[in-house]
């Protein structure tokens, strides 16, 4: 233990044993009780350092009662009551501390509990030792003696023990002069009531005194205060002064009487005093609390310039208008604290807001309408007369009651969003109506597409007919150029035909959808022959072709011809697209209730950017277009709508230069 702890320690076991030798000789001569004990002195001694070990405590307590009592009171009763008064500093400390070896803090009400609750429970064990003691040792009346000694110590726990604890350090409310006048009433009231022996309910005009102090001075100093009392209280009746002095000769009564009545005395002001020390220094500690969150949501709200904070008293009138107010609607707060804010809304936008409402059009039958309801537009007039549109939110302040007190509106401007809106609006207009111009022209090209397609039809039809005849020879033999003309004719004239077939397919599936002949089919089949009608163009070019497809059949339930049409536009492709000496894989996997059919093969591919695009009307590839080679760009388009109009899925793979691989998924015809 520091040198600083072991000073105080030795300290107060010196001041207990000194007050202790007081109390046992100040008691009255005829007595057999021991006076006012430093009881509370005692516990201090566990609460003022964790050193020496308590049982070391304990004993040292119970060798100070022992000592001190002894010196006045035989030495069978002094034991006995030095016992009790061990027992009841141990049980003291270990309720007001809980077991802990420090000052315990005296501030909340359930501290206040455990002090005075402690307080009355230690008293009961000295005085239950007392009586006990008085009863074997045969020394005096037993009850009497119990009472005597365990009253006494319970004023003096309750009395000096918030001296040893940890209050609300508060410097009190009172001005200098009115806490000199509080010391001075009592330097001159205290000894005249103590001196005056026939009027004991005298002493009792010093409790309000006691109570002022502990209402508007410190807590140290209203302790001080009390202390101050209760010396000069004790001080002048152990000398016979005073209206508790002297009760054997002046009310017959036991003399021991005096010491109760004393007791009492000290146990009245300690009530007082103490627990309005702890109120008050809470009510000042949640003032604290209070003016700190008041002056937090205060700089919150100066802090929003961006925001138009008004609060209003339950009458409506404005109590508080924040910077951000002052910069939206020009008014400042000293123009508007103490008036109402009609002002601030014109005729026809409270008219507006009540119509949109369904409430009576006035300020007051809106603005209940609006409270709780969320945030809302609402127009505002400025001080210049500019209205401005703003977002506002009206709430309800109620207090702890559920009463209203006032109410709070928050809002921002939103004039220029709302202009910035509109304009969106407009625009998304104006584009809705480009975009239906578009469709408009869309369609009227397609419908014009289909026209031409039709009227091409016939007349290429005729020229391919007449090209074979010329071929044939049926109007006369050709010569090698003249051949040479007319064959190229012929396949100009069949490409031609394709793409008016393409474009007339095409434009079915836009405008009713295509009117498939379903029968059961065989995937296989349709693979098998797709692939067969690509054939001639494959042995023309130095490519290698491999076909796996299935032992087991695949049954399918759609149109042979539109599925072979997509299968020839995808080999077809896979040949066009894939440079010499190439490979070109095509497959059929069936599992799980559906068929895979795979075209893969080692061509040019396509960029991965361009892939989203692939199963659009007109689109080619950048690297066909690169590498000038010929196509429409509506196979893939038709292939990709006659696999969805059969329940199925194209999806594709492919990075430019690394081949391309389409995969088909068609759901297969199951068994119940």
């Amino acid at each position: 233990m520091a040198p600083r702890a072991w000073l105080g320690f030795t300290a107060l076991a010196a001041a207990t044993i000194g007050f202790g030798l007081a109390g046992v000789y100040g008691a009255p001569a005829t007595g057999y009780a021991i006076g006012i004990w430093p009881a509370a002195l005692a516990t201090a001694l566990l609460m003022v350092t964790p050193k020496p070990p308590t049982p070391v405590v304990l004993a040292l307590i119970f060798a100070i009662a022992f000592g001190t009592i002894w010196t006045g009171r035989p030495a069978s009763v002094a034991f006995g009551i030095a016992i009790g008064l061990t027992v009841q500093s141990y049980v003291f400390w270990r309720i007001l501390t809980g077991g802990v070896r420090a000052r315990p803090p005296l501030r909340t009400n359930a501290e206040l509990g455990r002090y005075i609750g402690g307080s009355a429970v230690g008293a009961l064990c000295v005085g239950v030792a007392a009586t006990v003691t008085s009863a074997l040792a045969d020394w005096g009346q037993p009850g009497l003696v119990g009472l005597s000694v365990g009253s006494a110590s319970l004023a003096s726990n309750l009395a000096v023990t918030p001296f040893f604890c940890r209050l609300r350090p508060h410097a009190g409310v009172a001005p200098p002069v009115e806490r000199a006048a509080q010391w001075v009433l009592l330097a001159t009231i205290t000894p005249v009531v103590f001196f005056l022996d026939d009027f004991p309910s005298l002493a009792f005009a010093l409790i309000p005194l006691l109570a002022w102090g502990a209402l508007r001075s410190g807590a140290y100093e209203a302790i001080a205060q009390l202390f101050a009392v209760l010396g000069v209280a004790i001080a002048l009746t152990t000398r016979g002064h005073g209206p508790f002095a002297q009760a054997a000769t002046r009310w017959d009564l036991p003399a021991d009487v005096q010491g109760m009545l004393l007791s009492l005395f000290i146990i009245d002001c300690a009530l007082v005093v103490v627990p309005f020390v702890l109120i008050v220094g809470e009510q000042l500690e949640n003032a604290r609390q209070v003016a700190a969150e008041r002056d937090k949501v205060q700089n919150i709200v100066n802090g929003t310039a961006g925001v138009a904070i008004i609060g209003t008293d339950a009458e409506g009138l404005v109590t508080l208008y924040n910077p951000g107010a002052e910069r939206l609607l020009g008014y400042t707060a000293e123009e508007m604290l103490g008036r109402t804010t009609e002002h601030l809304h014109s005729a026809t936008a409270v008219a507006e807001k009540a119509r949109e409402l369904g409430v009576a059009a006035d300020h007051r039958s809106v603005a209940r309408a609006l409270l709780g309801a969320g945030p809302t537009d609402m127009k505002f007039v400025r001080k210049d007369g500019v209205e401005r549109s703003h977002s506002m939110s009206l709430d309800p302040i109620e207090d702890d009651r559920g009463q209203v007190t006032g109410y709070v509106s928050t809002s921002e401007d939103i004039t220029e969003r709302k202009e910035a809106e509109g304009r969106l609006v407009e625009a998304l207009a104006t584009e809705r109506e480009a975009v239906e111009r578009l469709r408009e022209v869309d369609a009227v090209k397609d419908a014009f597409v289909s026209s031409v397609s039709h009227e091409l039809r016939t007349p290429i039809t005729s020229i391919l007919g007449y090209t074979e005849m010329l071929e044939d020879g049926a109007y006369g033999r050709l010569n090698d150029e003249q051949l040479d003309a007319v064959r190229r004719l012929s396949a100009n004239s069949s490409r031609l035909l394709s793409l008016i077939d393409d474009l007339l397919t095409l434009s079915r599936i836009q405008e009713d959808g295509l009117r498939f002949a379903d029968r059961v089919i065989d995937l296989r089949k349709v693979i098998a022959a797709g692939v067969a009608v690509v054939a001639p163009t494959l042995e023309k070019r130095e490519l290698e072709l491999d076909v796996d497809l299935p032992e087991d059949p695949a049954p399918f339930l759609g149109d042979r011809d539109m599925l072979e049409r997509v299968v020839i536009n995808l080999v077809g492709n896979a040949v066009k697209f894939t440079p010499e000496g190439g490979r070109i894989e095509v497959g059929l996997v069936i599992g799980g209730g559906v068929a895979e059919l795979t075209v893969a093969d080692t061509g040019i591919g396509i960029p991965l950017e361009e892939q989203e695009q692939l199963f659009s009307r007109f689109f080619r590839s950048s690297l066909a277009q690169q590498q000038a080679i010929p196509g429409s760009g509506l196979g893939l388009s038709i292939a990709h709508a006659i696999v969805e109009k059969h329940g199925g899925t194209m999806t594709v793979d492919s990075e430019a230069g690394q081949g391309t691989v389409f995969h088909v998924v068609l759901p297969l015809i199951t068994a119940d």
